[in-house]
């Protein structure tokens, strides 16, 4: 089939990820749908000849006219950090996708999840992809890669303003706790080239990390240095402590519930690679690489 004759559905694709999976189809003379919730925001991938949809992600009615004659999609539960309840966002948005494909046929997804979604609880937001694994690998002829990438490098754009106000670096996490960070911009290109070559078969997970594992210290003494501050320390914060700073920060409790239990079942290695870290599961992107984009996002924070 030729590459011009193909369409595809992009959800997220004003996101870190979804940009980028649109970016890569869209290069290969593919037709692309874009998804989001802004048109305007969806300009630059339009004037690149992406094809806009504007609509909330559980809006199955948008979903399906979205999917609807694609040969593939990327779909994605995007964390919505300011709802009270953050499982049923991810069911609603879930079955919301889930029941677009199964009504269109699109005959082959990559699905967007995370390590550890293979474990059964104590895994914070991770419990939501998980069920939405389950809920894809029950339609009927899909042929499904669920793409599990490492923790994202871009969480450490959080540490920002406790830098800034504290002068240190700190989480819940372990100081020499090895994390399989990765770049969303390599997730994404990862995403884009399954789809691209559309040789999926079955129900299948892919986990995918950075060229390394980095520890917070690790990476604290990285950044600091792209900062011009490379005496900056890495402090762990107990999980109380913790728990009461994301609240304070206007932070909904039941997200604060679960991104303490991720964080806690991180520390403990429950949450873990399940697949070798090696060949086509690594990126490209160490944190050197990414401190330089963290670098100029702490200098325009700094600006305002």
């Amino acid at each position: 089939m030729k590459n011009k004759y193909r369409a595809y559905a992009v959800m997220g694709a004003t996101g870190h990820v979804g940009k980028v999976v649109a970016e890569r189809l869209l290069q290969i003379g593919a037709q692309v749908r874009v998804i989001g919730r802004s048109a305007e925001r969806l300009r630059s991938l339009v004037d690149q000849g992406a094809i806009a949809h504007v609509g909330a992600f559980d809006d199955v009615e948008a979903l399906t006219k979205a999917f609807m004659g694609v040969v593939g999609a990327f779909v994605m539960i995007p964390p919505d950090y300011s709802t009270g309840d953050f499982l049923a966002f991810q069911d609603r948005v879930g079955s919301a996708i889930a029941q677009a494909l199964r009504t269109t046929g699109v005959p082959f997804v990559v699905n967007l999840s995370s390590v550890g979604a293979h474990l059964n609880g104590r895994t914070g937001p991770i419990r939501g992809l998980r069920q939405q694994e389950a809920r894809l690998n029950e339609i009927k002829d899909l042929k499904v890669l669920h793409l599990r990438p490492g923790y994202f490098m871009e969480t450490l754009f959080w540490s920002i303003p406790t830098i800034q106000s504290s002068g240190i670096n700190g989480s819940p996490l372990t100081a020499d706790l090895p994390i399989p960070m990765v770049a969303t911009r390599d997730i994404g290109e990862k995403a884009g080239e399954f789809l691209a070559e559309l040789q999926l078969r079955g129900q299948t997970a892919f986990e995918f990390f950075g060229p390394r594992p980095v520890t917070m210290q690790e990476a604290t003494a990285v950044l600091g240095k792209a900062i011009g501050k490379p005496a900056l320390k890495y402090v762990q914060f107990p999980y109380e402590e913790a728990r009461k700073a994301m609240l304070a920060a206007g932070m909904k409790p039941d997200v604060v519930a679960l991104l303490i239990e991720m964080d806690r079942s991180l520390n403990e290695r429950y949450i873990r690679p399940a697949q070798p870290m090696a060949g086509d599961h690594l990126g490209k992107t160490g944190i050197e690489d990414f401190a330089e984009e963290f670098a100029a996002a702490f200098r325009a924070t700094t600006r305002k």
